[in-house]
């Protein structure tokens, strides 16, 4: 996987709002390698209207979580439509 900085170094040159596909291109065009393109053609087919959206969509490296971590949100119903590598730990 790819990390935050390593997505948003190929986007510098962006307009927002921008679709999914344009980010896809400003980064192809930017020379980004296959697994920043991967992480931003697995976003959601919408407008962004920021470098923060695209940030919280974008499939990148973050922290494992424990067994524990896991079965406490899977209890947690304010967590239950959330995608599980945007969830907050408590």
């Amino acid at each position: 996987m790819t990390t935050i900085d390593e997505v948003l170094r190929y986007l510098n040159e962006l307009d927002y709002p921008a679709t999914r596909d344009e980010i896809v291109q400003e980064a192809e065009r930017e020379g980004a390698p296959i697994e920043v393109l991967k992480a931003l053609r697995g976003m959601p087919p919408v407008e962004y209207r920021n470098k923060d959206e695209v940030v919280r969509s974008a499939k990148t490296d973050i922290a494992e979580e424990t067994p524990a971590e896991k079965a406490a949100k899977a209890r947690d119903k304010k967590h239950q439509r959330v995608a599980e590598y945007l969830r907050d730990t408590p």
